[in-house]
């Protein structure tokens, strides 16, 4: 039992590097030829609260509390990664409910793919035979563990089950983080607080020359640059550290590479290039958000749908016409997914200071209205016009395929999210894209684009973090953890 979070902290820490250390010493034994006589287990930390009573201490937080008596508890993975988030976490739960917290090891097993390290391939030595046995020695990834039921709503307490304290269980952390390397090419460990989503190279080209003029700046206010592979570059004057030689470019790029412009403090800015469709929206936010980011924002391209718009009018979305299909299951179509005044705020403002035009002129360039997102690329060759009817009953005046997917899994996950958006083509005014229009119009708004969403960042960065996470996310029974 703990009543000081750093001590909590601690002994997750402990808990964790013991059950870890065990199976790696266990899996270098068996990749030497041992097989060990027994299955060998190790189990997740946990954290456990008990409280009695409704009462806490007033807060204005969206999170750090539970809704009322009864017991609570999550599973807790990489507490290396997740030391400031877990310490923030535990800390407010003690502040809010007065009651010491419970530390100890689960019964939830961890998998034997997710205590390698991120460098080490031991099983990629093993003979075909040795990878089967491999499964009755040690345990594997479980799938029924890994769910979203409690993001989603969905989960229900067993009889005697405590209650979650977090969206996401401690396996399905893990799970995400694996698919991260994979998907983006980077450690999980660089991810920035602030995301930006984009659907075009453009942008991350124009990212990268910021990142590099950054890191040539001895007075940047970040401290590292990193690209795909882990390759890292470090701000002027900044001595390499030992990590950094492990990085090496990809021979080819990831599907949905990842860039990092680093703060010490992790409120620097990752930016992701998605590509084009909502599966990849769905997959790469899936995932990204059980590293608890502060906000996350989609920066691309759009069609624009009213005759007023021109090439290169930027889009601030303040609704979404979801025709995406790939969170139906998980997000039903009825959910309204609101707009968060904190980003929008922030946004608007960006576009402000970057153009450096006052209100009036505003409102040439940026209109603000509802974003459509599909699923088809190709629907304007639909028949009998279906989609261009039902664009207009919801007063749409852009399109894209990725914008709604990013806000409704921001909604689902409780990541604040928003959208600025700029008009690439007006394809229901015979406006489409010409290889030369394109390559004009790219070199003329992407830079812009980019800095504008940069700018955003530094705004809600400034706001703080506990005015940006919105109450509008919270449902009824809340878990406690941001």
């Amino acid at each position: 039992m703990h009543t000081d979070a750093q001590q909590a902290l601690e002994h997750v820490q402990q808990l964790y590097r013991e059950q870890i250390e065990h199976l790696r010493s266990a899996m270098q034994r068996f990749v030497a030829g041992e097989t060990p006589v027994a299955p060998v287990h190790a189990y997740y930390p946990f954290v456990r609260l008990k409280t009695t009573t409704v009462a806490r201490a007033d807060t204005k937080l969206t999170y750090g509390f539970v809704e009322g008596p009864g017991t609570y508890e999550a599973t807790l993975t990489r507490p290396d990664l997740f030391s400031r988030y877990y310490g923030e976490q535990l800390r407010l739960l003690i502040l809010h409910h007065r009651v010491p917290l419970e530390v100890g090891l689960s019964d939830k097993p961890i998998p034997i793919h997710f205590s390698f390290a991120d460098n080490d391939y031991v099983e990629g030595s093993l003979s075909a035979e040795r990878r089967l046995l491999m499964r009755d020695v040690f345990d594997l990834p479980d799938l029924e563990s890994m769910d979203d039921g409690i993001a989603n709503g969905t989960w229900r307490a067993q009889p005697g089950e405590a209650l979650p304290l977090s969206l996401f269980t401690a396996p399905r952390v893990d799970y995400s983080l694996h698919r991260l390397r994979h998907y983006t090419g980077t450690a999980p460990e660089w991810f920035q607080n602030f995301v930006l989503f984009t659907n075009y190279q453009f942008y991350i080209d124009e990212f990268i020359r910021l990142g590099h003029a950054e890191m040539a700046r001895e007075d940047s206010e970040y401290i590292a640059f990193i690209e795909p592979g882990n390759v890292v570059t470090r701000r002027t004057g900044l001595p390499a550290e030992t990590a950094d030689e492990l990085g090496a470019a990809p021979p080819r790029l990831p599907q949905m590479p990842g860039y990092h412009l680093v703060r010490a403090d992790h409120s620097g800015i990752t930016m992701v290039n998605i590509g084009v469709g909502p599966a990849n929206a769905k997959t790469i936010t899936d995932h990204i958000a059980v590293l608890r980011p502060h906000a996350w924002m989609m920066l691309g391209h759009c069609a624009g749908l009213r005759n007023s718009q021109q090439l290169g009018d930027y889009v601030l979305a303040h609704a979404y016409v979801r025709e995406d299909h790939v969170l139906d299951e998980e997000l039903p179509l009825w959910v309204p997914i609101p707009a968060l005044a904190e980003i929008q705020v922030a946004l608007q403002q960006a576009v402000a200071d970057v153009t450096q035009m006052d209100r009036a002129d505003l409102k040439r360039i940026m209109r603000t209205g509802t974003v459509a997102s599909t699923d088809n690329r190709n629907w304007e060759l639909l028949p009998d016009n279906l989609p261009q009817r039902r664009f207009s009953q919801s007063r749409a005046v852009a399109l894209d395929m990725e914008s709604a997917t990013i806000a409704a899994n921001g909604f689902r996950f409780r990541v604040p999210y928003g959208t600025l958006l700029c008009v690439s083509d007006k394809p229901l005014h015979g406006e489409i894209k010409l290889p030369g229009m394109a390559n004009h119009f790219y070199r003329e708004r992407v830079d812009q684009h980019l800095r504008i969403g940069m700018r955003a960042v530094d705004i809600l960065r400034e706001g703080g973090s506990d005015r940006l996470h919105s109450r509008k996310l919270r449902s009824f029974d809340e878990v406690a953890f941001q």
